[in-house]
């Protein structure tokens, strides 16, 4: 604890870093609150007796909990984040495929400036398409929309549900740019949290009145064992030993030749994509065909049911695959390797080096797409141990491995300012002040 406080006052002494907090802290707060400001004309009232009394589906479970309850509160900001991520995801498929994009992908800063204007005419898009839907799909079928209700006010409804969406956008970018990072990131880990204490709170009322408090106990034992699963699942690498050849500067030989480098493959390198595909993939047939009696109403309808969870185990270690072939290129990293002058001990540059760390990324994706898979259905495992629906999916799924993520490299970036400020107490009072020259920093 003493530790813990030592290095929240180091933080707070760092005024870069404190200012790059208090403006992140801000701006989430005003995210937050847009998330409660209900559409113009909405009937509140109605729509949250329709809530209580029917209950939310699986589509707009998610929806609400990636946007922090804005989706189910009808708030102008009901589309969250999440138009921006399909917009995301599309791009980075359409660099696959379309050589334009390739091209501005490989063209360093300015290319990537380039693909996020077209990622943002795209989420524009994609809000203008999903805006008319949200209402009539979801705000129609509880009864919410105005009496009066007609085509200006659907008008200006698409609208401000398209601003709201383009505004958590600029939030999230400033986020980005001018506090502690990962924005868009760190606004769905945000929405997500909001709906935790919730949850457990709910969870926690049901085991007072039940006289079961061993249960809560053991429920949050089990919780946290699986956060550390993920988080050693999300940081875990396999180090490749690597040797690199000598570097002469001038007419003597560096210092560091002969050091041993390792190349390390992460054991998850697809994140969460893999889930929030095959999460998309089989909502697709539950909203078109989903009502009713038939075969995918009977074994895909439920969430927690052994069918969907099979289907989706199996998409995930697929779509795992594909995904890790798509971040990562075998061919490409040996031909750097054999530029740099860096090899594989016992491997020869070239073909055959691309063919060994191809080899061993595909062991290393198998136990990674396994246990990846693992964590997508042990919401419908804690269900089925009595645990309700809200925190469920607390337990696993998107959701955790988003907060994992996200905190994780949040911390990394907090580190990070602490070490550079660290490294600039050392400097001070040198004999230099500047850039050190080559020489110096080779000599070192």
């Amino acid at each position: 604890m003493k530790k813990l406080i030592n290095n929240l006052k180091n933080i707070w002494k760092v005024e870069e870093l404190r200012k790059r907090i208090l403006l992140t802290l801000f701006l989430i707060l005003i995210y937050r609150i847009g998330s409660f400001v209900i559409l113009p004309g909405v009937n509140y009232t109605a729509l949250a007796a329709a809530q209580e009394n029917g209950g939310q589906n699986m589509l707009e479970t998610l929806l609400s909990l990636f946007s922090g309850g804005g989706f189910s509160n009808a708030s102008i900001m009901a589309l969250g984040i999440m138009p921006y991520i399909s917009a995301s995801i599309i791009m980075q498929l359409l660099g696959m495929a379309v050589p334009a994009v390739q091209k501005m992908q490989n063209e360093g800063e300015s290319g990537r400036k380039r693909i996020n204007n077209f990622t943002r005419i795209l989420t524009i898009v994609i809000c203008a398409l999903q805006a008319p839907s949200y209402l009539g799909l979801y705000v129609e079928s509880k009864g919410a929309l105005p009496v009066d209700a007609g085509t200006l006010w659907w008008a200006q409804s698409i609208i401000v549900l398209v601003a709201g969406a383009m505004f958590a956008v600029w939030l999230g970018e400033r986020i980005t740019d001018k506090g502690i990072g990962n924005g868009i990131s760190l606004l769905i880990t945000v929405g997500i949290l909001a709906r935790l204490p919730e949850a457990f709170m709910a969870e926690f009322g049901f085991a007072v009145e039940s006289g079961n408090l061993i249960k809560i106990v053991v429920e949050i034992f089990v919780f946290m064992v699986v956060v550390l699963g993920t988080v050693l699942i999300v940081q875990g690498v396999r180090k490749v030993p690597l040797n690199t050849a000598k570097r002469v500067v001038g007419a003597r030989a560096a210092e560091d030749q002969g050091t041993r480098n390792y190349l390390p493959i992460k054991v998850n390198a697809s994140g969460v994509m893999p889930i929030i595909f095959a999460q998309a993939i089989m909502t697709v047939p539950m909203m078109m065909m989903g009502q009713g009696d038939g075969f995918i109403a009977k074994y895909m309808g439920d969430i927690y049911g052994f069918g969907y969870n099979a289907l989706l185990f199996v998409l995930i270690i697929v779509f795992t695959y594909f995904y890790t072939a798509i971040m990562i290129n075998p061919r490409k990293i040996a031909d750097e390797l054999k530029r740099s002058g860096g090899f594989i001990p016992g491997i020869r540059p070239g073909e055959e080096t691309a063919g060994y760390i191809d080899s061993l990324v595909s062991r290393i994706t198998l136990p990674g797409s396994i246990f990846l898979a693992f964590i997508a259905i042990i919401p419908a495992i804690a269900k089925i141990a009595g645990v309700n629906d809200a925190f469920a999916m607390f337990f696993g799924g998107t959701s955790l491995l988003i907060m994992v993520g996200v905190v994780l490299d949040t911390l990394q970036q907090v580190e990070s300012y602490l070490l550079n400020r660290h490294m600039d107490s050392l400097m001070e009072g040198t004999r230099i002040q500047g850039r050190r020259t080559q020489n110096e920093t080779s000599g070192m």
